[in-house]
């Protein structure tokens, strides 16, 4: 939730959602069958759905991207041609909810109430960038102040740590509403990917279906 100066603003900007057409679904299932037996771990039935139908229809346009599955509470990471590039546990927002509150992005940290600390979910066209600290970030929507970036130094650091590193979704609710990552995956996964330029995030919702950031067409999970 901390943004730079106007002045040095990104130009960041929410997608609509489109409707897809009908598309082949092999590439999806050849992305998946890349990934080495020590690689990441095998998506969700949500995250292989909205990759399959990313894939089918091209929707990244060719750039790399991330999907955001907040009901896992993982965030996996491809290549512009859809090969997974890697996926970690991350911390999301403290509130349960698929929207972002209007002026949240304008508070500061300390005024941002507990409802109001809901990760957004939708189709983003993400850049990178820095926050008013000068540290590096995905900015996913800037207007909101929504970014993907590592756990910070502080008082919570140790106890963000821990929670990144219990199994599963459970005890991963603790931003203001950002995807936060270890500093490792951030550097050597994240920053590569989307840190050089333009990239696609499609965070998945937790209270409507998957379809609903795509317009209302999917591709059946296999």
């Amino acid at each position: 939730m901390f943004r730079p100066p106007a002045t040095t603003r990104p130009i960041v900007s929410r997608i609509r959602p489109l409707v897809l057409s009908a598309a082949l679904v092999l590439a999806a299932v050849a992305a998946q069958a890349q990934r080495p037996a020590s690689g990441p771990a095998e998506p969700s039935p949500a995250a292989r759905q909205a990759l399959q139908t990313i894939l089918a229809a091209g929707d990244h346009r060719g750039l790399p991207f991330a999907v955001v599955d907040k009901q896992a509470a993982r965030l996996h990471v491809f290549d512009r041609d859809g090969r997974p590039l890697g996926d970690a546990p991350a911390l999301l927002g403290q509130q349960v909810g698929d929207h972002t509150v209007p002026g949240v992005g304008d508070k500061p940290p300390s005024q941002v109430l507990p409802h109001e600390r809901t990760t957004p979910a939708g189709r983003f066209l993400s850049e990178p960038g820095t926050n008013d600290e000068g540290d590096p970030v995905v900015w996913v929507e800037y207007d909101t102040g929504f970014a993907i970036h590592r756990v910070r130094p502080g008082r919570s650091y140790a106890s963000r740590m821990e929670r990144l590193r219990r199994p599963g979704a459970d005890g991963k609710r603790a931003s203001l509403g950002c995807v936060v990552v270890d500093g490792a995956f951030f550097d050597d996964v994240v920053r590569p990917a989307l840190g050089g330029g333009r990239g696609m995030v499609y965070v998945l919702p937790e209270t409507r279906p998957v379809a609903s950031i795509f317009g209302g067409e999917v591709v059946a999970a296999r």
